[in-house]
């Protein structure tokens, strides 16, 4: 092709990955990079987005929702901080994405210049890896060594910098094939027949998945293994959707606010057979008394996980499919009559212990949703009690469907990333939010009307900071320290001053409507701001490092 300038090299190298959308906000630093998107804007969707870090949010919303890697450009200085909550949400829940951030000339580097930041130095511990390209003649290869590592093994955030004269040099481009994922190990036989035979002995075994499993797509071998052990199965709060919620043997997701029965099981397992999943505090509580009779089988594609918080008799370093394959072969068909029974009882435990309220409860609330949603609405949320509620009572069908901030938890994580996913899919998406998340990057209802983005924006508003509440309560003796938000901010308002519609929603028929007129609308978010009890919590609920010896499934327990 001859030479380019480096700006054009990089929109080239892009298209020639398949990347066709960018969110972003240009800036002095990267205005090179933008004159090139000018040139390319037939070929190259550019969204502006109001605040770089919900174009952050934007692009990792859009890989969630397709498994693609997600591309978001920034300027420098301010501009390439504000992508660091965006960068660290999608580090930690591994989800592929490449950020580009413009920086001052080679020559300034190093002497303070309007805008200087060293964003590889503060990007080093939430990035798979990240590149200072100092020559336009290793620009091209450099991002597609970061967009190629960005997408292989556990995905994860990749930043490329990129300094002003560097975008201005005219440099040789020549055009090369999108890159493909680099090979995975293959897991090692010896170890994959030894965790048979674990698995072969267990009389409880409990198969428990996370995130893994919707990338690698691994669903059919994972449901294979458990029909021929006779295993329940759970999942980590990022593995929600990867199966359909009236899977046979599928018990919900599991943990501090998890489904009862699940988090009984993981309890009571003799084996915990791990895919694709890491054991936080949120999962493990007091890791002393965690699952205390299990032994643990980890599969993971990232070696890094295995043992890293729970010691695991067999870890299996490999892609979940190609080891639930070689496993399902290795193991013998076998089944559980007692454990099944007593996988029965918990489940109709859990059953007498639902909310059964009448009125504006979340549950009455979010079972409205799904009468109305199509059965693959993507949902994303935002972080707090709302979160758990979607996570506990919304139905999910197909992978992907629920879009979420699990390891960093981000709060205002959630507006963003529902204007990517729905760009990504073109399918009406739906944000769970609340009051005090929704408050934290409201201003990207801008862009969801700039470019016409149907999202229905459910706030489930209880006037204070939910979760933060929910632990006052239970454990400061009500000391409600700055958690009462006592503003008087009219939602419906002000998104008709953004340019969207609303309507306040104070009963269930009220919600029934909002959310019929919310889905009706095709061309741009509509707000419904449904008022809830401040009082109302998240249940069941384990005390912060406690066990499931000490879980809350009412109050007064």
């Amino acid at each position: 092709m001859g030479k380019l300038k480096g700006g054009d090299i990089l929109v080239e190298t892009l298209l020639d990955q398949g990347v066709d959308t960018i969110f972003g906000y240009p800036g002095g630093q990267i205005i090179d990079v933008y004159d090139s998107l000018w040139k390319y804007r037939d070929r190259m969707t550019h969204v502006l987005t109001a605040h770089e870090q919900g174009a952050a949010h934007a692009a990792d919303g859009y890989a969630r929702a397709t498994g693609k890697c997600g591309v978001v450009f920034a300027t420098s200085g301010p501009g390439a901080t504000n992508l660091v909550t965006g960068i660290a949400t999608a580090y930690l829940d591994s989800v592929p994405m490449l950020a580009i951030t413009g920086n001052v000339p080679t020559r300034q580097i190093g002497t303070d210049s309007f805008q200087e930041i060293d964003i590889t130095g503060i990007t080093l511990p939430i990035t798979k890896h990240n590149y200072f390209v100092e020559s336009v003649d290793e620009l091209a290869d450099t991002v597609r060594e970061a967009y190629q590592l960005a997408i292989s093994g556990r995905p994860g955030p990749v930043l490329v910098d990129i300094p002003k004269d560097v975008q201005q040099a005219l440099g040789n481009y020549n055009a090369k094939p999108p890159v493909e994922p680099l090979p995975t190990n293959e897991p090692d036989i010896t170890l994959i027949n030894e965790a048979a035979q674990l698995i072969n002995h267990a009389k409880r075994p409990f198969i428990y998945f996370g995130g893994g499993m919707i990338t690698s797509e691994a669903q059919k071998e994972m449901l294979e293994l458990a029909e021929k052990i006779d295993a329940p199965i759970g999942c980590s709060l990022m593995g929600i959707s990867a199966l359909p919620d009236n899977t046979p043997r599928f018990l919900g997701f599991q943990g501090m606010h998890g489904h009862y029965a699940s988090s009984l099981a993981m309890h009571h397992a003799d084996l915990v057979i791990s895919l694709g999943v890491r054991f936080n505090d949120r999962t493990t509580g007091n890791r002393a008394k965690f699952a205390p009779t299990a032994q643990f089988v980890h599969i993971d594609i990232d070696p890094s996980e295995l043992s890293k918080t729970v010691k695991c008799v067999c870890g299996i370093r490999g892609d979940l499919k190609g080891s639930l394959r070689r496993l399902n072969q290795a193991v013998v068909k076998n089944e559980h009559l007692e454990w099944n029974k007593f996988i029965a009882q918990q489940k109709a435990i859990e059953e007498q212990n639902k909310d059964t309220r009448d009125g504006m409860t979340p549950r009455n609330i979010l079972n409205e949703l799904n009468k109305i949603k199509q059965i693959d609405t993507p949902v994303c949320t935002d972080v707090g009690q709302h979160q758990m509620w979607a996570a506990q009572y919304i139905n999910y069908s197909v992978p992907r469907q629920f879009i979420t901030s699990g390891g960093l938890g981000t709060m205002g994580f959630g507006l963003g990333a529902s204007i990517g996913c729905e760009m990504a899919t073109g399918k009406h998406t739906v944000l769970i939010t609340g009051d005090g998340s929704f408050g934290m990057c409201l201003t990207e209802l801008a862009t969801a009307v700039k470019n016409e983005v149907p999202i229905v924006i459910l706030i489930l508003n209880n006037g204070v900071l939910g979760m933060v509440r929910q632990w006052q309560t239970l454990f400061f003796d009500k000391h409600y320290s700055n958690t009462i938000l006592d503003r008087q901010t009219d939602f419906v308002a002000l998104a008709k001053a953004f340019g969207a519609d609303g309507e306040n929603a104070t009963t269930l028929e009220e919600v029934r409507t909002a959310l019929k007129n919310g889905f009706n609308k095709k061309n741009g978010p509509y707000v419904i701001n449904a008022v809830i009890d401040k009082d109302e919590m998240v249940l069941p609920m384990l005390p912060p490092g406690g066990s499931v010896d000490e879980i809350i499934t009412k109050l007064g327990d």
